[in-house]
């Protein structure tokens, strides 16, 4: 038995209660000592709040037993009412500003995630429907970014506001590396033959609508652990592996690389370019692929030039990865799916 680990809530979830609260003390004059946010798999959490010597909501971020650089972080809001009936979301000091194409944000805006937003709307529409400006800080962003790739991605000034469930699970840990394994093993005791392993919250989605009719216990959510994953799935003998990703990680494992946190292994740029030559793609998509850091820059080129053919390199490259991870001798498949429809871009399936 592995020592439980305690998870802990992301910048996006701590940032929605902090304007929760700020938008209460923006209309009463009064801070409330908790405030309660739903994430958006449908958990009700409650945040302490406290007020800083401006009058501002803050609640400081725990990350549990994650070893995060933001842990700690005093999530900061301050909100004001403005006419038009809108919710406004801008980034204030320690919040870092988008400064390159990739990322999935508008060059110039502040570094606060599609969800995160959400959930940040939806907070504040639970105290009102007027329209509401709220300014999100972080004291200290500039240091704590200096641990991050931010500045290499282009994301200058500060922290990004990220997460898409609002809760952090432990990161490489023996615990954390465990709990894929058990979940791969109570897969197979449950005579499952194919094993469907995604990354994340958003692939768990986009396999469950892949394969609508599969027994849920056989999507297993492996974040960065692909290699152990596909190890233990292949002890098991299944008839197919089939693995999730989108452009970012099935770059990585192209790459030949099987541990894909973006603090553990960057994209390789060279990679993309190498890509798009051998199908033989445009000047431009050559030339895109090294513009940026970003898998996604490139990406959203090629989808943009209606060239997937890089893209499907690149899923063959990754699926020859995983192939030899099991020992060529269980069929594996790679699918990418999109950042924003989750449908499936390019696969390849490899067969013994």
């Amino acid at each position: 038995m592995t020592e439980h680990l305690r998870s802990g809530y992301t910048t996006g979830a701590c940032a929605a209660a902090a304007a929760k609260a700020a938008t209460i003390i923006c209309l009463s004059g009064h801070a409330p000592e908790l405030v309660a946010i739903t994430l958006p798999k449908g958990q009700r959490v409650t945040f302490p709040v406290q007020v800083d010597e401006l009058g501002r909501a803050v609640v400081v971020k725990d990350a549990g037993d994650d070893p995060d650089c933001t842990n700690g972080a005093h999530l900061t809001a301050r909100a004001c009412l403005i006419g038009g009936g809108d919710v406004v979301i801008k980034g204030g000091d320690g919040v870092g500003v988008v400064t390159k194409a990739g990322l999935g944000l508008p060059i110039g805006e502040a570094a606060i995630n599609p969800v995160p937003r959400r959930m940040i709307t939806e907070a504040i529409r639970e105290v009102t429907n007027q329209g509401i400006e709220v300014v999100l800080s972080v004291p200290g962003g500039q240091e704590m970014a200096r641990a991050t790739t931010n500045d290499r991605l282009g994301i200058l000034g500060g922290i990004s506001i990220l997460g898409t469930t609002g809760i952090v699970k432990p990161f490489s840990t023996a615990a954390y590396r465990a709990s894929i394994v058990q979940q791969i093993d109570v897969a197979s005791a449950n005579e499952v033959r194919h094993i469907i392993l995604v990354t994340g919250s958003r692939t768990e989605a986009a396999a469950a609508t892949i394969f609508p009719y599969v027994d849920p216990v056989a999507i297993v959510e492996v974040g960065d652990f692909s290699g152990i994953a596909l190890k233990r799935s292949a002890s098991h003998n299944p008839e197919l592996i089939t693995w999730i990703g989108m452009a970012g990680k099935v770059s990585k494992l192209a790459q030949g690389l099987l541990m894909t946190h973006f603090h553990r292994a960057n994209v390789d740029t060279a990679q993309l370019e190498a890509a798009a030559r051998y199908v033989g793609a445009s000047e431009s998509l050559i030339a895109a692929a090294t513009a940026t850091t970003t898998a996604r820059h490139f990406y959203e080129c090629c989808r943009a030039e209606e060239d997937i053919r890089p893209l499907v390199e690149l899923t063959r490259r990754a699926a020859l990865t995983c192939f030899a991870a099991v020992g060529q001798r269980i069929p594996v498949e790679v699918l990418m799916v999109d950042f924003d429809s989750l449908e499936v871009v390019a696969s390849h399936r490899l067969t013994p």
